[in-house]
């Protein structure tokens, strides 16, 4: 029994981390309504506080005919659509209040429904910007630097790239009566996620400007929901990079104001395989800092730039980009240097990366992820093709020689330390490694945990297909199959084993493992469950080759 604990308890763990993992494996989010209804206090940046204004409640139809209201207490909506991007645009600040991805549907039931990302109306869900000039006094005005609140005037209320044109420009026009006149400029490109925004100041007052940019996203405060096997929703809230990329959950932003600089960075809101952020310029020292407005429990994360000054008679701009797409990684990581630590592995990322970036080149190949999955188990089994045949050599050997192993415990029942001590002997005379039985599964458990982290943040294995009724491998299997064939193999090659241990509690604890694994499995990804079943099978095969031509059984 003693030499079998570690063997029991490597079992025991890993069948932990499966519990663990089966009751938080993260899930989608629900998706938001189709309407836009506009009703929020925002909250305007200063250096270390922020000051709340109440801003009228308007609200405005998502469709475009209702967006063509105008006066000075209406909302204006701008709608912009691309090949992979539906956006609105509030005039009012030139605030994008809502984002749809046509190219990624809410699910395979659901094809024709864009998954939503940006929702001002069940989410609080928007990305701002603005400016902000500081007097000779040191007041902040927004008479001479338009922020969120300002009314911009546009030319159209539609802009849809056509199939011909590669981008597309959506400007945005604010002037006072001082001589300073502000173009915010949307700038789209076919194909892309990425919007590059302009803000140039044009200063034809008598004075010199003098003032800085502000990006910021706001949020309401998401509630997650859990369930006994649907696990938690996925992580929902903010991130930023300051040398290192840093969650700021939204509790954190109720507890302690952020005020950080760091030369260039970025500011996100994350959901799962989702994202939103604003990169400033990648050359300057820019200020991050997060808001709590406690009246209409909203969240708000910015960037604020370094102020520059723009002469009487000058221009000036702030060129940013805005980024609201998927969690594509190479995409991410071109864009802004650790952008693309948003697909979140957490502690297993020096096992992910390297796997999903395996999967990535055999896709290539195949252009199938099932496959892929397939293929990557048999590499895996390849690389580990001797360390696993020792330790299938020693186990085979373990079961020839358990009669003797037994007597041995028999004889000295009475003597547990002489017992151990004629045991360990004669592992010694047989060449018989008691602890090989575990290397297999010590192998395999960081594979799994990395494999598993792979198919629930990579947003290229959502809804990714393979054969028959597995049209998203990322989910479990509608119909249990796969489970149910690992139960069947894992009970397989118990039977090619030793017998792990010799007390009947503990042998019996192991013979319903292949229905504890099974009944977990149940609820794990089908991707996940492919790789332990294509493992398992190609184990069995290694073992009974041992146990037949090398081992001599039959």
């Amino acid at each position: 029994m003693d030499q079998q604990r570690p063997f029991l308890y490597l079992t025991l763990f890993f069948l932990g981390f499966l519990i663990w993992t089966t009751w938080n494996a993260p899930k989608p989010t629900k998706e938001a309504g189709q309407t836009i209804t506009q009703s929020q206090t925002q909250t305007l940046p200063s250096n270390d506080t922020a000051t709340t204004i109440p801003s009228a409640s308007n609200s405005a139809s998502a469709d475009v005919s209702s967006a063509q209201e105008t006066g000075a207490n209406k909302q204006q909506l701008i709608h912009i659509k691309t090949d992979v991007l539906d956006l609105y645009i509030d005039t009012q600040g030139g605030t994008i209040v809502q984002a749809d991805l046509p190219t990624y549907p809410i699910s395979l039931e659901k094809k024709d429904v864009p998954v939503r990302i940006l929702d001002k109306k069940t989410k609080g869900y928007t990305a701002q910007s603005g400016l902000r000039h500081q007097d000779v006094n040191g007041v902040y005005r927004s008479d001479l630097g338009p922020n969120h609140y300002a009314k911009f005037i546009a030319n159209k209320n539609e802009y849809i790239l056509g199939k011909d044109d590669t981008s597309i420009s959506i400007p945005l026009r604010w002037t006072n009566d001082k001589g300073l006149t502000v173009i915010k400029t949307y700038t789209f490109k076919r194909g892309d996620f990425v919007v590059t925004q302009t803000q140039t100041i044009n200063n034809q007052s008598p004075n010199a400007w003098t003032g800085s940019e502000y990006l910021q996203l706001t949020h309401n405060k998401h509630q997650s929901k859990s369930s006994l096997l649907g696990g938690v929703i996925a992580y929902v809230g903010f991130a930023y990079y300051h040398d290192k990329y840093i969650k700021i959950k939204f509790e954190d932003v109720e507890e302690e104001k952020l005020n950080d600089q760091t030369q260039g960075g970025w500011a996100a809101a994350l959901e799962h395989y989702f994202i939103s952020a604003w990169i400033p310029n990648q050359k300057v020292i820019n200020t991050y800092y997060s808001i709590y407005d406690k009246n209409k429990n909203n969240y708000i994360l910015g960037v604020k730039s370094p102020d520059i000054t723009i002469n009487s008679g000058s221009s000036g701009s702030f060129t940013s980009k805005f980024y609201v797409g998927p969690t594509d990684q190479d995409k991410l990581a071109s864009i802004a240097k650790g952008l693309d630590l948003t697909v979140d592995y957490g502690i297993f990322a020096f096992v992910s990366k390297p796997i999903f970036s395996v999967m990535k080149f055999i896709h290539r190949y195949v252009g199938n992820w099932g496959w892929t999955i397939i293929l990557l188990t048999l590499l895996i089994k390849i690389i580990f093709f001797y360390p696993s045949a020792m330790s299938y050599k020693s186990m085979a050997k373990m079961k020839k020689l358990a009669p003797k192993i037994k007597e041995i415990s028999l004889k000295y029942k009475n003597d547990p330390q002489a017992k151990q001590k004629a045991t360990m002997d004669f592992y010694r005379k047989e060449k018989i490694n008691p602890l090989g039985g575990c290397l297999p599964m010590l192998i395999q458990m960081p594979v799994f945990m990395g494999l598993y982290w792979v198919l629930q943040e990579s947003v290229e294995l959502r809804q990714a297909p393979w054969i028959l009724w597995y049209k998203d491998l990322s989910i479990r299997d509608p119909y249990f199959v796969l489970p149910l064939l690992y139960g069947v193999s894992m009970f397989l090659q118990q039977k090619l084993n030793p017998p792990v241990a010799q007390d009947p509690t503990t042998q019996k604890m192991f013979t319903y493992m292949p229905i504890i694994f099974t009944f977990l499995f149940l609820f794990f990804p089908a991707g996940l469950v492919l790789y332990w079943v294509v493992n398992q099978v190609l184990s069995i095969a290694q073992q009974w080759y041992i146990n037949k031509k090398i081992i001599g059984e039959t």
